[in-house]
């Protein structure tokens, strides 16, 4: 049995839920990167000090950090971030109790905490193939990009991947993605955004990263939105350009079947600062508008 080369013991608030804050995390149960096994939370990351996993293990009300690897002290001292336990909730109950519905959410999701990774390029990898597909497309070209740049992560959970090089990726040629599902138009997208990826990561928040994300062509709100929220935790973050969202926002606030983005940023203004914690709580709720027809086949559209 590999042993941890760091430990650190959290102590989460009361009524704390690792699976539900971890999970954005995760692109699947199946995620090569990240996953959640026997109770237990498992991270692969490539730190500034190498390769690195991290597992979160909840142990009699409090949360064990483990880290494996040479990158192991580097996981293990922001582990509290990517479990979620460094997100603000500041105002959020005032803000919530404008709202009935999301007033309850926010009373039973209280355990529910948006994590911060501090990873940018991992969750741009996730979102550019998450552009205009459908979910099972997305995790196909994802998981099949990883492997393909196949390295294991450190650590006794195997089989574990890191996340690719960026690096790695900005040399390879937009035809090598093509197999995996992917058309010229993302590949050369998330190659450009690789080529990039060092500026990315040292944004001091995720306003300069949304500038700097949404200067790269094929990037756009939707993209920035889905990255900042899980790489800096920022609880704004509202991805425009979703098909389904402003619909489920509209259903949930106003109890409109159907509506836009305009729409959707109106019903979420009395939340802002917090209007990202919104669409997560009314996501983790399980909420969606009505359906009319057939299922839509595309995840986001517009603005990418």
């Amino acid at each position: 049995m590999t042993s941890p080369a760091a430990r650190r013991t959290l102590r989460p608030p009361a009524g704390y839920r690792l699976a539900a804050s971890v999970r954005a995390l995760t692109f699947s149960p199946y995620d090569p990167c990240a996953r959640i096994a026997a109770g237990s939370f498992w991270w692969a990351a490539r730190t500034p000090a190498g390769p690195a996993t991290l597992a979160l293990r909840p142990d009699a009300g409090e949360l064990a950090a483990e880290g494996y690897g040479p990158g192991a002290d580097w996981v293990v001292e922001r582990a509290d971030a990517v479990a979620g336990l460094r997100d603000d909730l500041s105002g959020f109950a005032a803000l919530a109790g404008a709202h009935p519905l999301v007033a309850r959410l926010a009373r039973e999701h209280h355990g529910l905490r948006m994590p911060a990774t501090g990873h940018v390029f991992p969750r741009l990898l996730r979102a550019v193939f998450e552009q205009k597909v459908t979910g099972k497309e997305a995790y196909r070209a994802y998981a099949a990009t990883v492997r393909h740049f196949r390295e294991p992560a450190p650590g006794p959970l195997q089989p574990l991947l890191l996340p690719p090089e960026a690096a790695a990726v900005a040399a390879t040629p937009y035809w090598v993605f093509h197999p995996f599902g992917v058309e010229q138009r993302r590949a050369d997208t998330l190659r450009r955004a690789a080529a990039v990826a060092d500026r990315l990561e040292r944004c001091a928040d995720a306003a300069e990263a949304t500038r700097r994300l949404t200067a790269i062509a094929g990037i756009g709100p939707w993209t920035a939105a889905e990255v900042v929220r899980v790489a800096y935790g920022d609880p704004d973050a509202v991805s425009v350009g979703d098909y389904h969202i402003p619909n489920t926002v509209a259903w949930a606030l106003a109890g409109e079947p159907r509506g836009d983005d305009a729409r959707m940023l109106a019903l979420l203004e009395p939340f802002r600062g917090h209007r990202g914690r919104v669409c997560v709580l009314l996501e983790a709720a399980g909420i969606q508008a009505p359906k009319y027809g057939p299922r839509a086949p595309i995840r986001s559209f517009a603005g990418y």
